[in-house]
């Protein structure tokens, strides 16, 4: 009988950041049989993987969340867990549901190797374990997964980048509304705008996606449309003097069902306008809040309920802004002021 290697038992430290993945791949092998563990642990030692065991259903849930391998060689058939739980198990957890998973089986059966690939095993290799057969294999899955991890590092790379410019991503089901992921802006933006947390969408983008969207059920002609630069209509969303606007921006995905959409947002903050108008136009505070909700086409009235004065008080400073601007009309006011706050402000939409 063939010795069991002399791996260590587990990983009482050990992390994803503490195994070295530069030069090899992590293999996690699960079965309860010592001579089966012996013969591809060697085989894939000798082949540069660097090799973990678990011997039962248990060991292998604990060896994965510790150190994260790129692949699970699991044994169908163990005592207590068998490897059909354990595959379900690795797949519900959000740490683990990315790592293929080759099962190894002496069952040819067809509905033993169609409930291993229901429990979320991408292949499966049968018993007596040939390590070449096994390695062949694994080659294929390795390369599919680590082009996955690319490409979305490469995507969360570029969302957080959003981020940092002030540009706030999510992706939105368009048939149900379900958020499939947000950038942490975006997700600190829905909860100042719309409150509790939420896997759905708010109502009012939900409301907003679906139109544009769904138009004439299918999502065909907003792709053409975004694709001919003719965007939709943004949706705007005040919140006292900031307003956050939501941006269409492109499909994620296949169509069915409407599809995801990547939906770019983007706060402006009316204090911060104001601010560059006092600076712009040397006016003082209370001129440019006025000169702003002037810009916003509200009358005297309610550019006094909203600042606390009397519309004498704030037909007052107009006067004032009028003399510092040079012109003599509201409308010249604005069309003054809107012009320099677009040039601060692209994304200002008045």
């Amino acid at each position: 009988m063939t010795t069991a290697p002399s791996y260590p038992p587990g990983l009482p430290s050990a992390s994803a950041a503490a195994l070295d993945r530069s030069d090899s791949d992590v293999v996690l092998i699960v079965d309860d049989v010592p001579d089966n563990l012996a013969v591809l642990h060697d085989a894939l030692d000798e082949s540069g993987y660097t090799v973990l065991v678990a011997m039962h259903g248990e060991a292998a849930l604990q060896r994965a969340a510790q150190a994260l391998p790129d692949i699970v060689l699991l044994d169908a058939m163990m005592p207590g867990m068998d490897g059909f739980e354990v595959a379900r198990r690795l797949k519900a957890s959000p740490a683990t549901a990315h790592i293929p998973i080759i099962f190894m089986t002496g069952l040819t059966e067809t509905e033993h190797l169609v409930a291993a690939l229901e429990a979320g095993g991408v292949d499966y290799v049968t018993k007596p374990i040939k390590p070449r057969e096994v390695m062949a294999r694994m080659g294929v899955h390795l390369g599919a997964a680590r082009k996955a991890r690319q490409d979305a590092s490469q995507a969360r790379e570029a969302r957080n980048a959003l981020d940092a410019f002030g540009y706030a991503s999510i992706t939105v089901r368009a048939s149900d509304g379900r958020l499939i992921w947000q950038t942490p802006l975006a997700r600190e933006l829905l909860h100042t705008y719309f409150g509790e947390a939420s896997p759905w969408a708010p109502e009012p983008l939900q409301t907003w996606l679906r139109r544009h969207v769904l138009a004439d059920g299918n999502a065909e002609k907003a792709v053409e449309a975004l694709q001919a630069l003719a965007e939709p209509p943004r949706l705007a969303i005040d919140h006292g003097a900031r307003r956050l606007t939501f941006r269409l921006h492109q499909q994620a995905g296949d169509s069915a069902g409407g599809g995801d959409w990547l939906i770019v947002m983007r706060e402006v903050s009316d204090a911060k306008i104001i601010e560059s108008m006092s600076l712009a136009f040397k006016l003082t505070a209370r001129e440019a809040e006025v000169l702003y909700w002037v810009v916003k086409g509200k009358i005297n009235r309610d550019i006094g309920d909203i600042l606390g004065a009397s519309p004498a008080t704030v037909k007052k400073h107009l006067e004032r802004v009028f003399a510092k601007l040079g012109v003599e009309t509201r409308t010249a006011a604005a069309g003054m002021a809107m012009n320099r706050i677009r040039q601060l402000h692209p994304q200002f939409e008045g």
